[in-house]
């Protein structure tokens, strides 16, 4: 099974940006969807993107205008672009295919002044 190691993240005031990444170990040229996740502190791990094969993508409303996930198949990576970031958007990053295969440890995302 493909293993997904996620890097970009750190510290970031609000309104900043970071771009997250998701390299995965293996081809993710057949996997339909590939998504990012996050998990807040105390929280439950809640899905915000997905990307389709040919790049297509959907987002949950809580991060809609703000992210912008894509994929490379020819480097099998997910990216992800946080811009016009906000203190809830604080959280563990984590990115996956769909349906869910092994997590990796995910990446910190923490916005604050």
């Amino acid at each position: 099974q493909v293993q997904l190691v996620e890097s970009g993240g750190g510290l970031v005031q609000p309104g900043g940006s970071l771009k997250l990444s998701c390299a995965a170990s293996g081809s993710i040229l057949s996997i339909n969807y590939m998504a990012w996740y996050r998990q807040a502190p105390g929280k439950q791990r809640e899905w915000i993107a997905r990307v389709d094969r040919g790049g297509g993508p959907l987002y949950a409303d809580s991060v809609k205008g703000r992210f912008t996930i894509s994929r490379d198949n020819a480097k099998n990576t997910i990216y992800l672009q946080m811009n016009r970031l906000k203190p809830e958007d604080t959280a563990v990053y984590y990115c996956n295919r769909i349906p869910s295969g092994n997590w990796g440890q995910g990446t910190q995302v923490t916005v604050s002044s």
